[in-house]
């Protein structure tokens, strides 16, 4: 196996924004199973062992797939540079959150229903809202790393509001 497949697969892997199996680097590659497998096994060897302490990256197998990603030791600093995705049944619950923080879970669960706590594990993860216990419930609130995510020149929660608010007029009256 030469230089270009591993670097070939090595582009499918970095490029890719979720782990992907065998299949999906096959059919993006268009090289043969045992060329990918060839591949995958110098790029793990390459990365996680050779050049272990030279790269912040590493390769990964999760599972049956794999994936290209940021070491932990270097994740908190490079999340605040890279924008994670948000997938949109996600993008309505922060939005609430951002509208009304400080914004009780147990009142967020009224308005989203019983997802909202999947949706708040999954923001908390990608660091766009704090979640602190409050009694029974959590309080919820934006980071930092919202409005940078979004563009908004404030971290206050009421000029946050007032972004918010705007941004929906703006867009009914289009």
């Amino acid at each position: 196996m030469g230089l270009r497949e591993e670097r070939l697969v090595e582009s499918v892997l970095f490029s890719a924004s979720k782990p992907v199996g065998i299949e999906e680097i096959k059919e993006a590659s268009g090289l043969s199973k045992k060329k990918v497998t060839e591949a995958l096994e110098n790029l793990i060897q390459t990365y996680n062992v050779e050049r272990k302490k030279e790269t912040s990256i590493e390769v990964i197998k999760a599972g049956d797939k794999y994936t290209m990603q940021v070491k932990k030791k270097f994740f908190d600093q490079s999340v605040m540079v890279a924008k994670p995705e948000i997938q949109s049944h996600h993008l309505k619950t922060l939005a609430l959150i951002a509208f009304h923080q400080p914004v009780k879970q147990s009142n967020l669960r009224r308005m989203v229903g019983p997802k909202v706590y999947d949706h708040v594990d999954e923001l908390s993860a990608m660091k766009l809202i704090y979640a602190k216990k409050h009694g029974t419930t959590e309080m919820l609130t934006t980071t930092k790393l919202f409005p940078e995510y979004f563009g908004i020149d404030t971290t206050k929660p009421e000029e946050i509001r007032e972004f918010l608010a705007k941004k929906v007029i703006g867009s009914i009256e289009k």
